[in-house]
């Protein structure tokens, strides 16, 4: 088991290898707008994974997707050569979800929003249900006050 600094050290390094060699070195016209977004690599550091989006339609999506799968070899050597690791990780190109995620909040956020709103409209409208003052009150609170007080002035004087 290898260090976890420096699994994610290398991992971040095959990033940039990735990225860079398909950039500069893969002149693939299959290879569409690909953007590699992270790597992560075992805790062996024997297997890798390379994260990637990809910006158009399905089918480009599908083209990218195999063009990466036919220079996975290509990357992997350029990976050994610049990061003089004693065992060359493989690779597996996966795309990344973080596009169709970020969409799906975001509708989820405009539905919550909407909702929101509507209740906002629906209480400013509304009215209370009951009497505008729904607590009982005794009917004549003047002569319960003045009777509790005098009942207490003749025990004072029983006492005395």
């Amino acid at each position: 088991m290898a260090d976890p600094a420096r699994a994610r050290k290398l991992a971040d390094r095959i990033r940039e290898i990735a990225a860079e060699t398909l950039e500069r070195r893969v002149k693939d016209p299959r290879l569409g707008f690909v953007t590699v977004t992270d790597a992560r690599i075992t805790g062996d550091l024997r297997d890798a994974t390379v994260f990637y989006t990809v910006y158009g339609d399905e089918e480009e999506r599908t083209a990218t997707a195999a063009a990466l799968e036919s220079v996975k070899g290509l990357v992997r050597s350029e990976v050994g050569r610049r990061t003089g690791v004693r065992f060359t990780p493989t690779l597996e190109f996966v795309a990344d979800a973080i596009p169709e995620n970020a969409a799906n909040i975001d509708d989820l956020l405009r539905s919550a929003r909407e909702s929101d709103e509507r209740v906002a409209r629906a209480a400013a409208a509304a009215q209370y249900a009951g009497d505008p003052d729904p607590y009982r009150k005794p009917a004549d609170e003047d002569d319960d006050v003045d009777s509790a007080a005098d009942s207490g002035d003749e025990d004072d004087d029983h006492r005395g």
